[in-house]
């Protein structure tokens, strides 16, 4: 199951990610982070499932929360999100897990139980229209 998961998170990377970031600011319930490397300092931009929340935003970590991007977003203390063409600053990057998924519709719920997400980077936001980030 490991090694699936990780060929899956590969072949995300390689192919669907370059197709998705191209639409995907646009798209309800996806958005594309900017963040950070940290090691590297080079800017990335990935394509997320991002959910709205009364403290800013939640994004499902459906690789975990190993994930480079995701330890990224942590080591900086925040990133940039562009969602319906809205762009946001996010800060106070916390891992959530919450395998009752009750935050989400049901329909939305159902699909994040399917593909196992029961952990969640939650983010504080605030609009950042046209403010100049370190992240961009």
């Amino acid at each position: 199951m490991r090694f699936r998961k990780r060929w899956v998170a590969a072949f995300n990377l390689a192919v669907t990610n370059r197709i998705t970031s191209q639409f995907a600011a646009r798209l309800p319930g996806f958005g594309i982070l900017t963040h950070v490397g940290r090691k590297s300092g080079k800017l990335y931009r990935t394509p997320v499932n991002v959910f709205r929340a009364p403290e800013g935003f939640l994004i499902a970590l459906t690789y975990g929360r190993e994930s480079e991007w995701v330890r990224n977003v942590l080591t900086a203390g925040g990133c940039d999100l562009e969602t319906r063409h809205v762009l946001y600053q996010l800060s106070a990057p916390t891992i959530v897990h919450d395998p009752t998924r009750r935050r989400f519709p049901l329909l939305v719920r159902i699909v994040l139980r399917l593909i196992g997400a029961n952990e969640f980077l939650q983010l504080s936001t605030s609009p950042a229209y046209g403010v100049t980030s370190k992240f961009r």
